[in-house]
């Protein structure tokens, strides 16, 4: 629609400077007949009705009708060369327009010289007969000739800031919506990552209090006959472990600190300064747990929650998975700028098939975010061995 009315445009200026000129063609001097007038404005009309689909065509036409228009016409085609070479600096290369405007050039200079030899001294062109005979028409070519260039550099120099303007606008345009593309793409990443982050978090959280509940409830069942206190308490261990819990995924999945944090209960983001506290839950849940902690750390620092992490979930497939625990060692160590975490226990060969979860896939991916690695696997003579070595400035 927009092009339509565009060449609607250009075709109602054509027809208006064509009427106006053709009329004082009729009525001066040069006397251009009636039949040229109609012919060469149809084939201007063409000119413009073909040029979306034949630019090409159209722009060699309108370079051939500029000489005739000069020669028989009014020069209302003059008008379409203009129009031809701004589009062209407006929809091409600055190369092409460039071209195109040499090639305006020669068929103006061609047609200036044809109405310099019609009004002074040529021999009668299309019929008419010429009107004045004078030595002076060199100069009136070069004067046409320079008049035509300068119109035609003029439309090529518009056109082409018109288009450049137009290719930045739309560069602009394409890098905007690439930068959209790319915020929503960033986006949707950051909402998976955001996603696996809580997966992993809220399995961490979910797995160790399950396996120290069901640990925990299986003693308590099995001593309410003959120890009805011991499993009373038990029992209520089971039920703080639960509160507990339940207040961590709150925290994890709403992000708010309500306050929670200062009753006692675990912290949003607990670090080194928990650990103790997870080997006291795990040796009331029945696993002989020693503890070796010689690292210190800010309790603020992400890597406090990673080892915690990490120490939590071995502790976890040993709960799950080992049987007959004999002892279990947790080390957490530092040595140039590198945190190893060791979590190992003696129990029977069964516990060989243990810590091929999620578990150890999150173990892994938590270590590999510190340029870390994990070495996870059964130990000699029985049992399950996971070291993961962190370094202490994330990459």
């Amino acid at each position: 629609m927009r092009r339509l009315r565009s060449d609607l445009l250009v075709l109602g200026a054509y027809a208006a400077v064509s009427s106006v000129l053709g009329y004082l063609s009729l009525e001066s001097s040069l006397m251009a007949p009636m039949w040229a007038l109609v012919a060469l404005f149809l084939a201007g009309v063409a000119a413009v009705v073909v040029s979306r689909r034949r630019p090409l065509t159209a722009f060699i036409a309108v370079l051939a009708l500029l000489p005739l228009s000069f020669a028989g016409g009014s020069g209302a085609e003059a008008v379409l060369v203009v129009w031809a070479l701004y589009r062209s600096g407006v929809v091409a290369r600055p190369w092409r327009s460039w071209l195109a405007f040499a090639a305006a050039a020669v068929s103006g200079t061609i047609a200036a010289l044809v109405l310099a030899v019609r009004v002074r001294v040529g021999p009668p062109l299309l019929g008419l007969a010429p009107r004045v005979d004078h030595d002076a028409w060199p100069l009136d070519w070069l004067s046409i000739s320079a008049v035509v260039i300068a119109v035609a550099l003029i439309a090529t120099l518009v056109g082409l800031d018109v288009g450049h303007r137009r290719r930045e606008l739309r560069a602009l345009e394409e890098r905007a919506e690439q930068m959209r593309r790319e915020r929503d793409q960033e986006a949707e990443i950051a909402g998976v990552l955001e996603r696996e982050r809580i997966a992993r978090e809220m399995h961490d959280v979910i797995a160790h209090s399950l396996a120290v509940m069901i640990a925990v409830a299986d003693g308590a069942h099995a001593s309410a006959a003959t120890r009805p206190e011991e499993a009373r308490r038990a029992i209520g261990r089971v039920a703080e472990t639960g509160r507990r819990t339940l207040v961590e995924m709150r925290r994890l999945l709403t992000g708010v600190d309500d306050g929670i944090t200062s009753s006692g209960l675990h912290p949003v983001r607990p670090g080194l300064e928990g650990i103790p506290d997870l080997v006291a839950e795990s040796r009331a849940a029945g696993l002989p747990v020693r503890l070796e902690q010689t690292v210190v750390i800010d309790a603020e620092a992400v890597v406090g929650l990673t080892v915690y992490r990490i120490v939590q979930e071995a502790l976890t497939n040993v709960l799950r998975h080992a049987r007959d625990v004999q002892e279990v060692v947790v080390r957490v160590a530092a040595a140039d700028g590198e945190v190893s975490i060791l979590v190992e226990d003696r129990s029977a060969p069964a516990a060989e098939t243990g810590g091929q979860g999620r578990g150890l896939v999150g173990i892994r991916e938590r270590a590999a975010f510190y340029g870390g690695h994990v070495e996870a696997g059964p130990r000699p003579g029985g049992g399950w061995r996971v070291l993961a070595i962190l370094h202490m400035e994330a990459p």
